[in-house]
């Protein structure tokens, strides 16, 4: 389990934040962000105030990354890239998960190191990692100011024979329902999206394309949408094209592998983060993913 709870002890009273600065080698921002989540427990009880005090005994839940011996598909000085298998978090969503891609990069590259941006849980593909806190702001900047190129390999339904653009505005449903909030629509007063979409192959027994997508912008399931939007939906896809139903049962994981083929096609959304092209410290990157994503995607469309 990555977070733990470990006791520990302070002889004479003093701010829980210097404590964890000063003992455990946290940053300021770091330990003040802790004590407001309410990973300093006195007495069992949450600590919220940042300016907070302790003496005696008290307990920290710490995050303790863990392995399973994914390795980095290409590794730099600075930076790391991992090829993270559909069906792995970037970060945990709660205390209780078990595994994220965030573990693995900091059991082998310590504390330091961190994700710089974010895929879906069940997108497989190519994650840039930066290995410490300067390499972070640097990359972040870089997807910032739009000098990362993308490319990602997709399996959808229905025949595509040409290449085509989708500009279409991207909004993220404002609503009551945790359902509606997690679903992104094409609205006009939504945020500025464009995709590139490349055919790569037309299996005919299928009805399926293999197709190259080439995201300019980063929103939130930005090609999962523009793909609905054009009614060639991602193969396996859970939420676009699906039922209010089976969008909750998915989210329930009351959803068999047999009934996600029967209701979209395949096992998993067939998406995967194929290509990563960016220049960082005076040098050009061009990393592709080592994974052949084509036969993958036909062993998700039976159950395993």
């Amino acid at each position: 389990m990555p977070f733990v709870i470990k006791k520990m002890y302070v002889p004479k009273k003093q701010k829980a934040f210097l404590y964890l600065v000063n003992e455990l080698g946290y940053t300021q921002r770091e330990a003040q962000r802790f004590i407001s989540k309410g990973r300093v427990l006195v007495n069992g009880e949450k600590m919220l105030k940042t300016a907070g005090e302790i003496e005696g005994e008290f307990e920290f839940i710490y995050f303790e990354p863990i392995t399973k011996g994914l390795e980095p598909t290409f590794e730099e000085e600075e930076f790391v890239v991992f090829d993270k298998p559909s069906g792995v978090l970037i970060h945990p969503q709660t205390k209780n998960t078990p595994y994220s891609l965030i573990d693995e990069l900091k059991f082998q590259f310590g504390r330091d190191a961190n994700i710089a941006h974010r895929i879906d849980q069940e997108t497989s593909g190519l994650v840039l990692c930066a290995k410490n806190r300067v390499s972070e702001r640097d990359i972040k900047m870089m997807f910032q100011e739009r000098e990362m190129k993308k490319k990602y390999l997709a399996l959808v339904h229905g025949e595509m024979k040409e290449e085509f653009c989708v500009e279409e505005p991207l909004l993220r449903f404002q609503a009551e329902s945790a359902l509606v909030r997690m679903v992104v629509k094409v609205d006009p007063t939504g945020k500025p999206s464009k995709t590139d979409f490349r055919p790569l192959k037309y299996f005919v027994d299928k009805d399926m394309t293999l197709i190259e997508c080439s995201p300019h912008t980063g929103r939130q399931h930005q090609i999962r949408v523009h793909l609905f939007h054009v009614k060639h939906p991602i193969v396996g896809d859970p939420i676009y094209g699906q039922s209010e139903k089976n969008i909750i049962r998915f989210l329930d994981r009351e959803l068999t592998p047999q009934d996600r083929i029967e209701n979209s096609g395949a096992t998993r959304l067939l998406l995967h983060a194929s290509e990563l092209e960016f220049e960082l410290y005076n040098e050009k990157y061009n990393i592709k993913s080592k994974v052949d994503f084509e036969k993958v995607a036909m062993q998700s469309l039976t159950e395993k």
